[in-house]
């Protein structure tokens, strides 16, 4: 024991010395790269690459010790103002030395290029690096941030942290030795730029043939360059005489407020009327483009502000009003201004960074339809929720309904399985009994229980964005929904259960009459018994269908919105043959059934798609890959007690059931929680008030337990 001991104190000590080793290795990097700085003939590239070499963190170290690291240098800086000269001399001279127009205007806002060529931009730089131009900023930041993974200490450094490190940078009496004349230019050029790209894009002819709610705005678009020459104009003539008076910039902003304004309205048309991921992408890129030009005005006359307030204090006599001097109103203005451009900085290199980050690229670029999408869902939603009796009884009868299609759609299956087809031919069996048989229970208006989910999580995710968790009273619709969301689940997987199974079972019976022998063999009884064992891979395959029921909202939101946006019922009531076969009001009527209900078919047919052929892919792959669902697993246990050659003992069938309730429940968990996850992020939304609704939820129960289960009278 006192042995083992010995080798733990050895082991510690070792690794305390190595830990302490790599940080004066850190240390030695650290201070080596500074030292370079104080060569006034060294290139800033040079330079900047091994610095931030020994900044970020290395292999198996924490964010936090990049962050030391960082503290550390702005420290040796601030005791050291000989090599902080030395440092501000190179450091602001990498920006004010070359072009910064485009990283004024282009850096966090998506490209021109679109959304392909921007991925094929992607790949092809993972392969073959592009050869940055040292000439401009944008470029030359992915020289020494050439890191894929640097935005992430870089932006959890401390907003005070980098204005500290900037004020080492920016003095008052460096700002007035050194010509920043040229990084004003590039400013003003960047807002110019802005301006005419904004001009080009709310002009765009896809935009106002798609939105006539733009139309309205047009002369605020078009009068946008000249009011930013002017701006521009403005500002030059001050700095050539400062007796001049420049130009504040608000009419404009009162004009990007007007165009981002049109942009909104725009966006509400295109909830109802569609969209598509181009559409989408030109909103976004003008939207970016409007918020980065009224930061950079904003930035601008930030730095104006600051001689401006001195000189009308002195004006008034104001020399120490309320104990505030002059000299202090600058240096408040003065901090202002830096440290509205060192947030400025510090995000555009984190987003210069993240540029060639092809997951960051496509979560930003599936988030631009996922709103659309989760709207579609979200009005779905709305029809799969009990809000009264009435809804309640149809919902019933709507379950039970689908109840009696899920019995014969899975004796459907048995039989085409039965038939050893190819695998290929099996797939596409087991998908058309299966996405037929969805699509005809959509039509018919009847429900399947794990459907729901996707869809209400929608809706619950929009009423929880309207509201304040700290005021109860706004927790009440909630609640309420939450209620409405239980019982019309537990009504609808009821209806579909208590259906299928003595389906099934009478199914079973009926044809064994009919036949002389058993629909389903005992080994096939004996295998979908096995199926629904919890100790096997019924939950892992009950979590892919969950996962699969997710994809089938997203599908129908997805498919709607093209309807929409697409006019497909306007264009189906249009087709000549059609009107020439059933006349041309009932080819209406056709095309508005159809246009309105797509989504539902695409969903539901392609859900059944996903069910019928995942277990074959998994056959083709050699992996345990396949699906359980409640309803249909419901139904199996029915044709499990019609084909085994003796009944199930009562402990089988029981834990049989257990395996039928868990499915379910995995179903729902899964599809509900990808859902809600897909709507919070859609609508950008973080929800702070999860533990107080959850009170609010079980208050409700211990009150009115049985509105969870039936709705009020009163509803």
């Amino acid at each position: 024991m006192k042995h083992l001991k010995d080798e733990i104190r050895e082991g510690l000590s070792e690794l305390g010395d190595t830990v302490r080793r790599l940080r004066g290795t850190s240390e030695h990097a650290l201070q080596a790269s500074l030292m370079a700085f104080a060569d006034p003939d060294t290139d800033d590239l040079v330079l900047l690459k091994p610095l931030f070499d020994a900044l970020r963190p290395k292999r198996g170290e924490s964010i936090d010790a990049a962050i030391e690291r960082f503290n550390r240098m702005v420290s040796i800086l601030r005791e050291d103002p000989v090599l902080a000269a030395q440092f501000r001399r190179h450091f602001v001279g990498f920006f004010t030395q070359r072009r910064m127009t485009t990283f004024f205007a282009d850096s966090g806002i998506l490209p021109a290029t679109g959304f392909f060529s921007e991925w094929s931009r992607m790949l092809v730089h993972r392969v073959l690096p592009a050869v940055p131009d040292e000439r401009d900023v944008k470029d030359c930041l992915h020289v020494f941030l050439n890191h894929p993974d640097d935005w992430q200490w870089l932006g959890a450094i401390p907003p005070e942290t980098i204005t500290r490190f900037w004020q080492l940078q920016a003095p008052a009496d460096e700002m007035e030795t050194r010509d920043w004349h040229a990084l004003i230019q590039e400013l003003l050029d960047a807002i110019r730029l802005l301006a005419h790209r904004v001009s080009g894009l709310g002009m765009d002819s896809a935009l106002l043939n798609a939105s006539t709610h733009l139309e309205n705005f047009a002369p605020s678009f078009l009068e946008l360059p000249s009011e930013a020459q002017h701006y521009y104009q403005s500002l030059h003539v001050h700095f050539a005489d400062a007796a001049a008076v420049p130009d504040d910039g608000k009419h404009l902003l009162v004009l990007v407020d007007q165009c981002l304004e049109g942009l909104q309205r725009a966006r509400r048309y295109f909830l109802t009327a569609g969209t598509s991921l181009h559409m989408t992408y030109l909103l976004t890129r003008c939207q970016q483009s409007l918020e980065r030009m009224a930061e950079l005005v904003r930035m601008m006359n930030t730095f104006l502000q600051a001689p401006a307030v001195v000189e009308a204090l002195l004006e008034e006599g104001l020399d120490a009003s309320g104990g505030i001097t002059p000299a202090m109103r600058l240096a408040s203005e003065e901090a202002r201004a830096l440290k509205a451009w060192s947030a400025f900085v510090h995000r555009a290199m984190i987003a210069e960074n993240r540029r060639n980050n092809f997951a960051d690229y496509w979560q930003r670029l599936s988030e631009l339809l996922a709103l659309r999408v989760a709207e579609n869902a979200a009005q779905s939603g709305e029809h799969y929720l009990c809000m009264n009796r009435r809804e309640y009884g149809a919902m019933w009868l709507s379950a039970m309904g689908a109840g009696v299609f899920i019995g014969v759609m899975a004796l459907l299956k048995i039989f085409a399985g039965e038939l050893h087809a190819p695998l290929f031919i099996t797939a596409v069996m087991y998908s058309l009994i299966y996405g037929l048989g969805f699509t005809l229970i959509y039509l018919l208006g009847f429900t399947v229980a794990t459907k729901q989910p996707a869809m209400t999580a929608q809706t619950l995710v929009g009423q929880l964005s309207n509201i304040n968790s700290e005021r109860p009273d706004d927790l009440t619709p909630v609640v309420d929904l939450i209620a409405a969301v239980f019982r019309s689940q537990l009504a609808a997987i009821a209806g579909n259960i208590l259906i299928a199974f003595p389906v099934a079972i009478l199914l079973g019976l009926g044809l064994g009459h009919w036949l002389g022998a058993s629909p389903v063999s005992a080994d096939k009884a004996a295998h979908l018994l096995h199926d629904l064992d919890i100790f096997g891979w019924a939950i892992p395959h009950a979590a892919l269908a969950g996962v699969f029921l997710y994809l089938a909202g997203l599908i129908s939101g997805y498919f709607d919105n093209r309807s929409a946006h697409n006019q497909v019922g306007s264009r189906i009531a249009r087709l000549p043959w059609l009107q020439g076969l059933v006349g041309t009001e009932r080819a209406k009527r056709v095309g508005g059934y159809i246009g309105k209900h797509l989504g539902g078919m695409m969903g539901n047919f392609l859900f059944g798609c996903m069910l019928g052929s995942a277990g074959i892919f998994g056959v083709i792959l050699g992996l345990p890959v396949d699906i359980r669902h409640i309803a249909f697993s419901s139904a199996n246990l029915g044709y499990v007690m019609i084909g085994s050659e003796t009944l199930p003992a009562w402990e089988t069938t029981a834990w049989a059931g257990l395996g039928v309730l868990c499915i379910g429940l995995t179903n729902l968990l899964v599809s509900f929680t990808l859902a809600l996850r897909t709507a919070f992020r859609a609508r950008r939304l973080q929800f702070s008030g999860t533990r107080v609704l959850m009170r609010a939820v079980w208050h409700r129960f211990r009150e009115s337990p049985g509105t969870f289960f039936i709705p009020p009278k009163q509803s």
